[in-house]
Protein backbone atom coordinates (compact mmCIF):
# COMPACT_ATOMS: atom_id res chain seq x y z
CA UNK A 1 0.00 0.00 0.00
CA UNK A 2 1.43 3.36 -1.00
CA UNK A 3 0.30 6.21 1.19
CA UNK A 4 -1.28 9.23 -0.46
CA UNK A 5 0.59 11.95 1.41
CA UNK A 6 -1.81 14.62 0.21
CA UNK A 7 -5.10 12.92 1.03
CA UNK A 8 -4.91 10.09 3.56
CA UNK A 9 -8.32 8.51 3.88
CA UNK A 10 -8.23 6.88 7.30
CA UNK A 11 -11.53 5.09 6.70
CA UNK A 12 -10.06 3.27 3.67
CA UNK A 13 -6.88 2.22 5.45
CA UNK A 14 -6.97 -0.67 7.93
CA UNK A 15 -5.72 0.53 11.32
CA UNK A 16 -2.80 -1.91 11.30
CA UNK A 17 -1.82 -1.59 7.62
CA UNK A 18 1.89 -1.36 6.89
CA UNK A 19 2.95 1.70 4.90
CA UNK A 20 5.85 4.11 4.57
CA UNK A 21 5.90 7.87 4.83
CA UNK A 22 8.32 10.75 5.30
CA UNK A 23 9.27 11.40 8.91
CA UNK A 24 7.24 14.46 9.80
CA UNK A 25 7.93 16.58 12.89
CA UNK A 26 4.87 15.05 14.57
CA UNK A 27 6.55 11.61 14.39
CA UNK A 28 9.90 12.69 15.80
CA UNK A 29 9.25 11.67 19.43
CA UNK A 30 7.87 8.25 18.42
CA UNK A 31 10.78 7.69 16.02
CA UNK A 32 13.24 8.24 18.88
CA UNK A 33 11.74 5.23 20.67
CA UNK A 34 12.74 2.86 17.86
CA UNK A 35 15.45 0.38 18.84
CA UNK A 36 17.29 -2.57 17.37
CA UNK A 37 18.49 -5.66 19.18
CA UNK A 38 21.74 -5.22 21.14
CA UNK A 39 23.71 -7.29 18.61
CA UNK A 40 22.52 -4.97 15.81
CA UNK A 41 23.43 -1.66 17.46
CA UNK A 42 26.90 -1.55 15.96
CA UNK A 43 25.38 -1.85 12.47
CA UNK A 44 22.54 0.64 12.84
CA UNK A 45 23.43 3.10 15.58
CA UNK A 46 21.03 5.19 17.64
CA UNK A 47 17.88 6.67 16.18
CA UNK A 48 18.74 10.15 17.48
CA UNK A 49 22.02 10.01 15.56
CA UNK A 50 20.29 8.83 12.39
CA UNK A 51 17.81 11.71 12.48
CA UNK A 52 20.54 14.23 13.29
CA UNK A 53 22.66 12.97 10.37
CA UNK A 54 19.82 13.63 7.93
CA UNK A 55 19.93 17.33 8.82
CA UNK A 56 23.58 17.40 7.73
CA UNK A 57 22.88 15.79 4.35
CA UNK A 58 20.91 17.95 1.89
CA UNK A 59 18.60 15.85 -0.24
CA UNK A 60 18.26 13.06 2.32
CA UNK A 61 14.76 11.92 3.15
CA UNK A 62 14.12 10.24 6.50
CA UNK A 63 11.33 7.70 6.09
CA UNK A 64 9.17 5.92 8.64
CA UNK A 65 7.93 2.36 8.29
CA UNK A 66 4.48 2.55 9.83
CA UNK A 67 1.98 0.01 11.12
CA UNK A 68 -1.16 2.09 11.21
CA UNK A 69 -0.18 5.24 13.09
CA UNK A 70 2.80 3.63 14.85
CA UNK A 71 6.37 3.86 13.55
CA UNK A 72 7.97 0.41 13.57
CA UNK A 73 11.03 1.09 11.45
CA UNK A 74 13.13 3.54 9.56
CA UNK A 75 15.17 4.08 6.42
CA UNK A 76 16.70 6.97 4.57
CA UNK A 77 16.73 7.80 0.88
CA UNK A 78 19.66 9.89 -0.34
CA UNK A 79 19.22 12.04 -3.45
CA UNK A 80 22.56 10.82 -4.77
CA UNK A 81 23.82 7.25 -4.91
CA UNK A 82 27.34 8.69 -4.66
CA UNK A 83 26.79 9.15 -0.93
CA UNK A 84 26.37 5.39 -0.59
CA UNK A 85 28.50 3.93 -3.38
CA UNK A 86 31.21 6.57 -3.65
CA UNK A 87 30.60 6.97 -7.37
CA UNK A 88 28.03 8.09 -9.89
CA UNK A 89 25.97 5.84 -12.14
CA UNK A 90 24.94 6.13 -15.80
CA UNK A 91 21.25 6.33 -14.93
CA UNK A 92 19.50 8.46 -12.27
CA UNK A 93 20.25 6.71 -8.98
CA UNK A 94 19.45 7.23 -5.29
CA UNK A 95 20.95 5.69 -2.18
CA UNK A 96 19.26 3.65 0.54
CA UNK A 97 20.65 3.77 4.07
CA UNK A 98 19.90 2.67 7.60
CA UNK A 99 16.93 0.39 6.93
CA UNK A 100 15.75 -1.37 10.07
CA UNK A 101 12.66 -2.68 11.80
CA UNK A 102 12.27 -2.07 15.54
CA UNK A 103 13.41 -4.97 17.74
CA UNK A 104 9.86 -5.59 18.99
CA UNK A 105 8.65 -6.08 15.40
CA UNK A 106 11.48 -8.18 13.99
CA UNK A 107 10.99 -11.79 12.91
CA UNK A 108 7.54 -11.21 11.37
CA UNK A 109 8.51 -10.69 7.72
CA UNK A 110 8.06 -6.94 8.02
CA UNK A 111 11.53 -6.13 6.70
CA UNK A 112 10.74 -7.76 3.37
CA UNK A 113 7.36 -6.03 3.23
CA UNK A 114 8.99 -2.72 4.09
CA UNK A 115 11.48 -3.08 1.22
CA UNK A 116 8.62 -3.74 -1.22
CA UNK A 117 6.74 -0.72 0.09
CA UNK A 118 9.76 1.56 -0.09
CA UNK A 119 10.31 0.53 -3.72
CA UNK A 120 6.67 1.32 -4.53
CA UNK A 121 6.88 4.64 -2.70
CA UNK A 122 10.12 5.57 -4.44
CA UNK A 123 8.52 4.93 -7.84
CA UNK A 124 5.66 7.30 -6.96
CA UNK A 125 7.64 10.09 -5.31
CA UNK A 126 10.75 9.91 -7.52
CA UNK A 127 9.61 8.42 -10.84
CA UNK A 128 12.77 9.51 -12.71
CA UNK A 129 14.96 7.34 -10.48
CA UNK A 130 16.11 4.24 -12.33
CA UNK A 131 18.45 2.65 -9.79
CA UNK A 132 18.50 2.21 -6.02
CA UNK A 133 21.91 1.61 -4.46
CA UNK A 134 22.87 0.36 -1.00
CA UNK A 135 25.68 -1.29 0.86
CA UNK A 136 25.18 -4.12 3.32
CA UNK A 137 27.67 -5.70 5.69
CA UNK A 138 29.06 -8.80 4.01
CA UNK A 139 28.32 -10.88 7.11
CA UNK A 140 24.71 -9.65 7.41
CA UNK A 141 23.16 -12.62 5.65
CA UNK A 142 19.59 -11.94 6.83
CA UNK A 143 19.57 -8.44 5.31
CA UNK A 144 21.28 -9.63 2.15
CA UNK A 145 18.60 -12.31 1.65
CA UNK A 146 15.82 -9.72 2.06
CA UNK A 147 17.42 -7.42 -0.49
CA UNK A 148 18.09 -10.23 -2.98
CA UNK A 149 14.48 -11.43 -2.74
CA UNK A 150 13.43 -7.84 -3.52
CA UNK A 151 15.47 -7.89 -6.73
CA UNK A 152 18.74 -6.33 -5.61
CA UNK A 153 21.82 -7.76 -7.33
CA UNK A 154 25.52 -7.69 -6.51
CA UNK A 155 27.03 -4.46 -7.79
CA UNK A 156 30.43 -6.09 -8.10
CA UNK A 157 32.17 -3.86 -5.56
CA UNK A 158 33.19 -4.05 -1.94
CA UNK A 159 33.56 -1.17 0.45
CA UNK A 160 36.18 -1.95 3.06
CA UNK A 161 35.79 1.14 5.23
CA UNK A 162 32.59 0.14 7.01
CA UNK A 163 32.59 0.31 10.79
CA UNK A 164 31.45 -3.33 10.83
CA UNK A 165 33.86 -4.62 8.22
CA UNK A 166 33.54 -5.02 4.47
CA UNK A 167 30.28 -4.13 2.78
CA UNK A 168 28.78 -5.41 -0.45
CA UNK A 169 27.33 -3.00 -3.00
CA UNK A 170 23.81 -4.00 -4.07
CA UNK A 171 21.82 -2.47 -6.94
CA UNK A 172 18.10 -2.55 -7.74
CA UNK A 173 16.90 -1.45 -11.17
CA UNK A 174 13.64 0.49 -11.01
CA UNK A 175 10.92 0.66 -13.65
Amino acid sequence: MIPDHNNRDAAATPPDALHVMPVEPSLHRAMLRLRVRPAQRYRVGAMADLLADVTQCPGSEPMAIMRGDTPIGYYRIDASARSVAGRDFAQPARGLRSLFVDADWQGRGLGARAVALLLEDLAVRHPATRLLVLTVDCDNRAATRIYQRAGFVDGGARYHGGRCGPQQLLLRALP
